[in-house]
């Protein structure tokens, strides 16, 4: 395959049923050109071991006193080298182009799966883990990938070489065929240390990777409560841990690579002895003696292909296992439902109802939804968005207008409920890139931004726009939005929703990092440019509730109340104390508080 395909259009349906089987996938989808890689490597191994052949027709030439022998030889020689040459720039080329084809099919199904399980992903695997699947373990499946056709031209050249000695010269090809399997199978024995080693090292690493990334996101708060030196430490500690395992990891490989120079040594010396016995006899000529040894001294080349499968095998399954883990987290299946069938082509319209829950948000009406437990709210927000949280796959999906999300494609389901949760990511780039969603166009980027009261954002992105323009939009955003404060990513990620202009939209505390000034103004904004579109909101802030047209009490996972947030607030004490953040209350405060809501 040329890398000038990349990416690929279909990267295929993974076998993740262990980390070997999803390897064997990976061979099986680049078949091709891993045969294309094997003759071209085999083509370089045949000239390579030819050479020996060469050289002692000429050692024997000079032997005999024949020019034209010497001659002949030597153009040999230099047909061998450019045989040689092109032989090992095609194996390369061929080999690398695998090794790149294969990560990028391997990062594409990780963006994929990514892409389709959302928020969750981050629930079910360590935001860590995830990370070093995507990078340091895709490496390692890469170059399984390379190394598996440079070993099987190894094989063959091993193979055909012993055999080649067996009828050239019978009583010194025995020794080599005696001696190339045990060289092979070696290091075998110590194989299974070396991989344990290898995981004890990635999985510390790992830890340390994800110590690291929370650490640094979040920095701003460690240095706000002083809690920078706890954490440091922390990771000096994880540092050294993975600094050892690497050690005792080096150790071990590097006694396999002891092992494999030791022995082939003994088998060079084993063999030239031997042959110069032979040649002081007169069994064998001075040049057939230096073509044995030259073969043997080659062999010493292609049984590197063995060393280098076992270190890619062992150092790659691991890593395979991981990201067949990771492939094969699905999206959970939901219960029977009662309701038409999902048309792909049409997204479905009406009212958002939970079964599991009992919620029910109106359609074209703004529902505001109050839970005790923030995790809770999170669950809740992935199931309104079609994601089942990992535990409920026997619960009923989420229906919208009587359409199971469950039912729909997953691109359907997600152009249908756009769920933003309550941290959102900005990506680098432009602002003008960051609102650049697919969208209905009803919603201007101006209108949204407004609505989501960025002015200031506007105004820091200008002041630090790197052209004359001053131009907020041209502006560029520092990954993760890390220049701005909290506040103000998160009024851009709202902006964002909000020019996407989606039928139904779910959101997770939108405001909890904003002030209650601005806040109110979003209150406002958000319920002026979703008039008429259905929204649910997961917030207690007073100010969100008492724009709302319906508020919905959910606590233990079901429906306790629902009215508007004064009725509520009147009627049941629970709702009252998640909202005031009251555990109790005397009858004379609660009077006050009533007369005090009444008189705004």
């Amino acid at each position: 395959m040329s890398l000038r395909a990349l990416p690929h259009a279909d990267p295929g349906v993974p076998d993740t049923r262990s980390g070997f089987r999803f390897l064997l996938w990976l061979e099986r989808r680049q078949i091709g050109a891993q045969i294309k890689a094997t003759l071209w490597g085999t083509l370089h191994m045949a000239a390579v071991a030819c050479f020996p052949a060469a050289v002692g027709l000429a050692v024997q030439a000079v032997v005999d006193g024949s020019g034209g022998r010497l001659a002949l030889a030597g153009g040999l020689i230099l047909a061998l080298g450019m045989v040689t040459a092109v032989g090992d720039t095609m194996l390369h080329r061929t080999a690398v182009t695998n090794w790149i084809t294969a990560a990028a099919r391997v990062q594409l199904l990780l963006s994929r799966k990514t892409v389709e399980l959302g928020s969750l992903l981050t629930r079910r695997v360590a935001a860590g883990e995830v990370v070093a699947v995507s990078t340091g373990d895709v490496e390692k499946i890469g170059w399984f990938v390379e190394a598996l056709a440079r070993f099987a031209c190894s094989l063959l050249a091993t193979v055909g070489v012993t055999v080649a000695l067996l009828v050239y010269r019978p009583e010194l090809g025995l020794i080599v065929a005696a001696g190339v399997p045990v060289l092979a199978l070696a290091v075998l024995p110590l194989l299974p240390h070396a991989t344990r080693r290898a995981d004890e090292q990635r999985a510390k690493a790992g830890k340390a990777t994800e110590l690291a990334s929370d650490t640094v996101a979040g920095l701003r708060v460690l240095r706000g409560i002083g809690g920078e030196e706890l954490f440091l430490s922390r990771y000096r500690r994880a540092s050294q841990e993975v600094r050892s395992a690497a050690v005792r990891n080096a150790r071990m490989w590097a006694l396999i690579s002891a092992v494999q120079v030791a022995l082939p040594g003994l088998l060079l010396l084993a063999v030239t002895w031997y042959g110069a016995r032979l040649a002081l006899d007169g069994r064998i000529t001075v040049g057939e003696l230096v073509t044995v040894y030259g073969t043997v001294v080659f062999l010493l080349f292609p049984l590197r292909g063995f060393e280098e499968i076992a270190m890619a095998y062992s150092f790659s399954r691991p890593s395979a296992t991981r990201a067949a883990r990771v492939l094969a987290l699905r999206r959970d299946t939901a219960g029977d439902h009662d309701g038409p069938a999902a048309d792909p082509d049409r997204l479905p319209e009406g009212d958002l109802h939970d079964p599991l829950t009992g919620l029910l948000a109106p359609a074209g009406r703004l529902t505001a939804v109050v839970c005790g437990d923030p995790d809770a709210a999170g669950a809740l927000a992935d199931r309104l968005g079609g994601h089942t949280p990992a535990g409920t796959g026997d619960a009923p999906s989420v229906l919208l207008g009587g359409t199971a999300l469950d039912d729909l494609p997953l691109a359907a389901a997600r152009a249908a409920v756009l769920v933003q949760d309550k941290d959102p990511v900005l990506l680098s780039g432009t602002l003008t890139g960051l609102l650049d969603v697919p969208a209905s166009g009803r919603v201007t980027a101006a209108e949204a931004l407004a609505a989501a009261q960025c002015g200031d954002v506007l105004d820091a992105l200008a002041q630090a726009s790197v052209d004359d323009s001053g131009d907020p939009m041209r502006s560029r955003i520092t990954e993760r939005g890390r220049s701005l404060s909290g506040g103000q990513r998160q009024r851009l990620a709202l902006a964002r929703s909000l020019v996407a202009d989606p039928g139904v939209l779910v959101l997770d505390e939108p405001t909890s990092a904003v002030d209650t000034h601005t806040e109110a103004r979003i209150a406002q904004g958000l319920r002026a440019l979703r008039a008429d579109r259905t929204t649910v909101v997961l917030t207690s802030s007073p100010l969100l509730l008492d724009l709302a047209d319906r508020v919905v009490f959910v606590e233990d996972g079901v429906v306790r109340a629902s009215g508007t947030h004064r009725e509520l607030l009147r009627a049941d004490l629970g709702y009252r104390a998640v909202v005031t953040r009251e555990t109790e209350q005397e009858p004379g405060e609660s009077a006050r508080f009533e007369k005090a809501e009444e008189s705004a």
